[in-house]
């Protein structure tokens, strides 16, 4: 049994739930769980991985509540804010994109990562990034990707940041589904409840209506960061 499971209770208090509503989620299959010798038992990576699907088809509604449980954590004391503004450094940011393809965008999207001097291992990055993509594609009906590797890669990373991209047209980067995809955010994440947390975050600022559309029309970096300011200070808190 590993140390870092969750037990009914201390996972119902992660997710801000009561015992008896994790129960009921873990036996109906709906949340990821298993028994030993009678009692539940929920692995983090598993309950991780099911709170980002959760996330992905969430709307903005649920996605505030879900933030609001993932900073009412016990260590959330010790821990700032998430903000996506502050998270994005200019040289992390490129509009236009220079990418036409799939396998260029992931690319480009790490090499621009790598400017930051905060990724030390850019092949590492990209080859995780294309397996998650291989497995289940991160790009949404929106018109925007969330590229992130399976799981965080904290031995590359010197600390969590975000890297984004705008190409001149959609693209097929998910095409068996069909869609066409312009908006590329890169999640460089340590750990997974930041990885959590920055994509509750982000998921909420794509959920505003008229961000993406404010976003294809910034003419280059500086004003695309100018629109993530702005729409990120006008969510609900």
């Amino acid at each position: 049994m590993a140390d870092d499971d969750f037990d009914l209770e201390s996972l119902a208090t992660y997710l801000h739930l009561s015992t008896a509503q994790v129960a009921k989620l873990a036996e109906r299959g709906q949340l990821p769980g298993r028994r030993v010798a009678g009692a539940w038992r929920f692995s983090q990576a598993e309950v991780h991985h099911w709170l980002e699907e959760r996330i992905g088809v969430s709307d903005s509604v649920e996605l505030l509540r879900v933030e609001g449980a993932l900073d009412r954590h016990p260590t959330a004391d010790t821990e700032k804010p998430v903000s996506i503004a502050e998270m994005l450094p200019a040289v992390a940011i490129e509009v236009p994109l220079a990418a036409r393809t799939r396998n260029s965008v992931i690319t480009r999207m790490v090499d621009i990562a790598a400017q930051t001097g905060l990724l030390w291992d850019s092949t590492k990055m990209a080859d995780a990034i294309r397996s998650r993509e291989e497995l289940y594609p991160t790009a949404l009906e929106n018109g925007a990707a969330l590229l992130h590797p399976r799981r965080p890669l904290s031995s590359i990373l010197g600390e969590a940041f975000l890297a984004l991209g705008v190409t001149s047209r959609g693209i097929p980067f998910a095409s068996s589904r069909g869609l066409l995809t312009d908006v590329f955010f890169l999640i460089c994440s340590v750990d997974d409840r930041g990885h959590l947390r920055t994509l509750a975050r982000l998921s909420r600022l794509l959920a505003e209506p008229t961000f993406l559309d404010a976003l294809r029309a910034a003419p280059d970096a500086e004003a695309a960061h100018t629109v993530i300011v702005e729409h990120e200070g006008k969510l609900p808190q």
